[in-house]
């Protein structure tokens, strides 16, 4: 019949299983995702894998209170973020691209301040309009076509994260938060 309405100001706690802080964006994340699609829609293949390579250890980093990361905890984000390649397409895994860059993560755990320091960065970088895109698989040689698949598992991957984990996670926002601030 008729439904009574809490005082203004009150509100009724969440439902079970919902976090208690709604979820954010960052779009320092997101434009650093984007920068990386431009770079490869660009046959920048070496900038382009650069940056893509370091997303794991970044989100890693994101994750620690102390920004640090291991080689063995990059391993397990690329294992449960990584979508395997599909075996009958020919296709390269994105892990053994990954593996080789991440070789020098090493096990001891570290602060990626280059990778850390590049993510920062790109939010002053204003690139020009993206515009009308082309297909990037179209014509590649195998080390383009190993690229754009490479840069496009790592970025998908690490959309999944955030949009998963990453933005519900509070050490992660007060990390994108301090590296936001951070000059």
């Amino acid at each position: 019949m008729h439904e009574q309405h809490a005082p203004h100001g009150s509100h009724r706690p969440p439902p079970p299983g919902t976090p208690a802080h709604s979820p954010s964006s960052s779009r320092m994340l997101a434009s650093y995702f984007t920068d990386i699609e431009q770079l490869l829609e660009e046959h920048r293949w070496d900038a382009a894998l650069r940056e893509a390579c370091d997303l794991p250890r970044i989100v890693v980093a994101l994750s620690d209170p102390h920004l640090r990361c291991s080689g063995e905890e990059i391993a397990t984000w690329c294992r449960q973020w990584l979508k395997p390649a599909d075996a009958a397409s020919g296709t390269v895994q994105p892990e053994t691209s990954v593996s080789a860059h991440q070789a020098a993560a090493g096990d001891a755990p570290a602060v990626p301040t280059r990778a850390l320091r590049r993510l920062q960065l790109r939010r002053h970088v204003r690139l020009p309009p993206r515009g009308f895109h082309r297909d990037p698989q179209t014509g590649l040689d195998p080390q383009g076509a190993e690229a754009v698949a490479t840069g496009h598992a790592l970025v998908e991957a690490a959309r999944r994260w955030y949009a998963r984990a990453g933005c519900h996670d509070p050490t992660v926002q007060v990390n994108l938060a301090r590296l936001a601030v951070l000059r």
